[in-house]
């Protein structure tokens, strides 16, 4: 196969590529990957770049990690995939192990998908087909937070934020949702009976029509880079609890280790009753989720009507996702990640406070590795990603939020270059410096 010029390369992608929530018709710049080494990007025309974004969030490892290739190789020899319907394998039956191991008591039973999306599409469905399978068919409904995310897919985006949550445009035709306030409560506050009065007064009107309630444990990702208390989560587990509703805990963007805990449900002391997981699993490698629950949810289901879960992905538990998923939780384990999230978030709180005080900054904060400054206004990107990238780093802001959330394995130089660049351009594109 003949290698592309880069000149081919980006006539292509001008043409005919169309990449995530961008414009065919005014495209902003795409900039040509040739290869990527620990927490380096390599552009085409021979700049190199910090990446602060772990590839949206999920390289938790770096880049061409040679244990991650090699088990990527192993298992490529031996078979690449195989249908999951009658047939199971050695990958994922220790990925399974492994989960089950390692996340909250009682989540025992675990299914497989694609992606973050689907594995809330499967969590949704579980709650419904749960309750149908109770006898409850009108509890079919969900709360969520206001300024959550959960995904892109219809059942994902009817619990996102209606508006900050990115797809207002198809509010007609998604399903109709609960949204409470989202909590003020910052993390390291008390959760006070005001900042969950508005969750409270829904739950308990709407709990005879309620399946599930979905959020996302402590951080609240793409809908807005918030931190909140722990206590407010636990305060709604025990809401779920008295007015018999499930919990879904969306641990997407924040499973393994990201907020400073392996789970970010721990920091409140929680199990949730169904777990989404995601983007980290496969320190990204390759496309993989899994969602989990508990016997009872499992065993409800398989008693009712269709005696089965109703759902079943062609490519669920690709031995090859499953073979580097369980390579980078080993990897993970065995590296001491508690030592390296408390190094990076030291050098998150370090390299970011300067920006505090700055006229157009409205916040700054840090936990575990994910710092976040947040601006008065939002960015433009047409400007702002190349003089990021001009600057030898890689952040991809959205709105107002300029953040960073790099590979665990950045060094404490690399990471003061990410933030003392982030911070320059910020002065010199926003702050006129």
């Amino acid at each position: 196969m003949t290698p592309m010029t880069p000149a081919d390369i980006a006539r292509i992608d001008r043409e005919h590529i169309w990449h995530p929530y961008s414009s065919m018709t005014a495209p902003l710049p795409s900039y040509q990957i040739t290869h990527a080494e620990g927490v380096h990007l390599q552009l085409a025309d021979g700049r190199t770049l910090i990446d602060g974004m772990s590839s949206w969030w999920s390289v938790l490892h770096g880049y061409n990690h040679p244990t991650l290739n090699q088990a990527v190789r192993d298992q490529l020899d031996r078979f690449a995939h195989v249908m999951f319907g009658g047939l199971t394998h050695e990958p994922a039956a220790r990925l399974v192990q492994t989960l089950v191991d390692i996340t909250p008591e009682p989540l025992k039973k675990v299914f497989l998908s694609d992606s973050g999306s689907v594995s809330v599409e499967v969590a949704m469905k579980m709650a419904v087909q749960y309750w149908q399978a109770k006898q409850k068919p009108a509890k079919h409904r969900f709360l969520s937070l206001r300024n959550g995310y959960h995904g892109d897919t219809f059942g994902a985006m009817s619990v996102c934020d209606p508006v900050t949550g990115m797809h207002h445009l198809f509010n007609q035709v998604l399903m109709q949702q609960l949204f409470a306030e989202a909590p003020t409560c910052r993390f390291d506050e008390p959760c006070r009976p005001e900042h969950i009065a508005d969750f409270r007064k829904l739950i308990e009107n709407h709990a005879g029509e309620l399946a599930a309630v979905i959020l996302e444990p402590i951080v609240q990702g793409t809908g807005g880079m918030r931190f909140y208390s722990p206590q407010y989560l636990r305060q709604v587990r025990a809401l779920c609890d008295q007015h018999d509703v499930l919990l879904i805990a969306d641990e997407i963007a924040t499973a393994f280790g990201r907020t400073g805990k392996l789970f970010a449900c721990e920091w409140a002391g929680i199990a949730p009753d169904i777990l989404c997981l995601g983007k980290t699993l496969t320190g990204g490698y390759l496309t993989l989720a899994a969602t989990l629950c508990t016997e009872d949810v499992s065993d409800t289901i398989c008693r009712g009507e269709a005696g089965v879960f109703m759902h079943g992905p062609t490519f669920m538990a690709n031995p090859l996702a499953c073979t580097v998923a369980n390579t980078s939780i080993e990897l993970l384990i065995s590296n001491d990640w508690q030592s390296q999230i408390g190094r990076i978030e030291a050098g998150l709180r370090a390299g970011l406070a300067p920006a505090r005080g700055k006229p157009y900054v409205a916040d700054v904060r840090v936990l575990g590795a994910i710092g976040v400054v947040e601006l008065n206004a939002p960015v433009d990107m047409a400007t702002i990603t190349p003089a990021f990238v001009a600057a030898g780093i890689w952040v991809r802001p959205f709105g107002k939020l300029v953040y960073i959330m790099p590979p665990y394995i950045i060094s404490d130089a690399e990471l003061a270059t990410l933030c003392s660049a982030m911070l320059g351009v910020l002065d010199q594109c926003i702050g006129g410096g």
